[in-house]
């Protein structure tokens, strides 16, 4: 063999270029095959095992939870492993971040063997697995993986971007963990203080990171690409700078008990389901940022195709609306609960509608008018601004009935 010739070869233009196109993936050709049997047929003994330890999980969580739910709360908990059943079917990454969470909750628990005391102490919660700790760790190795992404971006290198994105999955093991202990901490302060943990401004934005981050991860192995990595990450990023801020300034990790509007089982559903919706949004803005730095010339040869960038923008769109209309239809049911009005022009409310519309418009000129390229990009960007103000600055500027989720 002539060495000389395959160094060579390995560094002649068309050897880079496809390099570059290999780290930037998300080209039709790099897609997966996509098998044609219906969907049943092509689970094997593995995700029926998977589907029987939910099953046997959910079970255990009834018998061993049961004094602390409602019948509410068994309802979700049932209604749920299905969906967690199929959500690891049609993405198997996903199963061991289940089992991880599941085990490093249970754990937690156990060594906390109902006294609080003992995260001030026990070496695994006081560093690992508290809340607080676990919520720690998941800010820091968010922040770790922007780095790496945007490392293994500027210097196309495939390794950082590995690096950045399990860093990725670890974070959201640890989040997911955080709330998970968080909530069964509140029920170590009291009984009658027990809920979960997604009430305040601290834990919502954990969730809106984890949220988004999900998403960000199933788009990466889906289009088989880990550029725009740098881009999403930065907006957890913010979000985890916000977090850590507010923890220092207002102490906004302590567990504190509901208010008032805030007991009711509609906060279970409605929450979740708006910063679904939140993430999706996020998400869709930066992808947004990378079409137009791509557009432009910017980073060009290392970001997917400009259709590809366009096609997450849109279903990010899309499944956010989603899930963003269910949370705003659930929010008026549960004004009408606890108001005794399913509308009431409240700022907060009218901001959700703002948001709304404008990604109603946004998919309305998409599926009517074809709206594609830099328009759909920049408005995609503006929707992040305007989703930001009804999420945060309704909180710090304007008061209401949703005056409880105040800075």
């Amino acid at each position: 063999m002539d060495l000389t010739h395959v160094s060579s070869s390995a560094s002649s233009p068309a050897s880079a270029a496809r390099a570059d196109k290999a780290f930037a993936g998300g080209t039709p050709e790099q897609l997966p095959y996509y098998d044609e049997r219906p969907f049943l047929k092509r689970l094997g003994i593995v995700d029926w095992l998977f589907a029987l330890v939910l099953v046997g999980g959910a079970g255990f969580a009834l018998s061993r939870y049961h004094p602390f739910m409602n019948y509410y709360d068994k309802l979700v908990l049932v209604c749920s492993v299905p969906v967690f059943v199929v959500l690891g079917w049609r993405w198997k990454p996903v199963r061991p971040l289940m089992v991880g969470i599941a085990a490093l909750s249970l754990f937690a628990i156990q060594i906390y063997h109902g006294d609080l005391s003992r995260a001030d102490n026990a070496f695994f919660l006081k560093y690992f697995l508290s809340s607080q700790s676990a919520i720690l760790w998941m800010s820091a190795l968010f922040v770790f993986a922007t780095v790496f992404y945007w490392i293994a971006l500027l210097s196309r290198s495939p390794t950082g971007a590995a690096i950045g994105s399990k860093m990725t999955w670890a974070a959201v093991l640890m989040g997911f963990v955080g709330m998970m202990v968080r909530w069964y901490e509140s029920y170590l302060i009291g009984a009658d203080v027990g809920h979960i943990p997604i009430s305040n401004l601290y834990e919502v934005f954990v969730l809106f990171s984890l949220i988004t981050a999900l998403f960000y991860l199933y788009y990466e192995q889906h289009y088989n690409t880990r550029a725009l990595g740098a881009f999403v990450l930065l907006v957890i990023s913010a979000a985890v700078g916000f977090l850590m801020w507010y923890s220092v300034a207002r102490d906004a990790q302590q567990i504190q008990p509901l208010v008032p509007a805030l007991q009711s089982w509609w906060m279970k559903i409605h929450v979740p389901a708006n910063f679904i919706g939140y993430g999706s949004f996020a998400l869709s803005a930066m992808v947004g940022v990378a079409y137009l730095a791509k557009e432009r010339g910017i980073l060009a040869d290392r970001l997917p195709e400009l259709e590809v960038l366009d096609d997450v923008m849109y279903k990010s769109i899309a499944v956010g609306f989603a899930f963003f209309t269910i949370a705003t239809i659930l929010g008026a049911l549960w004004a009408a609960e606890a108001w005794g009005g399913y509308w009431s022009w409240d700022p907060k409310e009218t901001w959700a509608l703002i948001v709304w519309l404008n990604y109603a418009a946004w998919l309305h000129m998409r599926l009517m008018k074809g709206l594609r390229g830099a328009v759909a990009a920049w408005w995609a960007l503006t929707g992040l601004l305007v989703t930001t103000f009804a999420f945060l600055g309704v909180n710090m500027f304007l008061s209401g009935l949703h005056s409880y989720g105040k800075l």
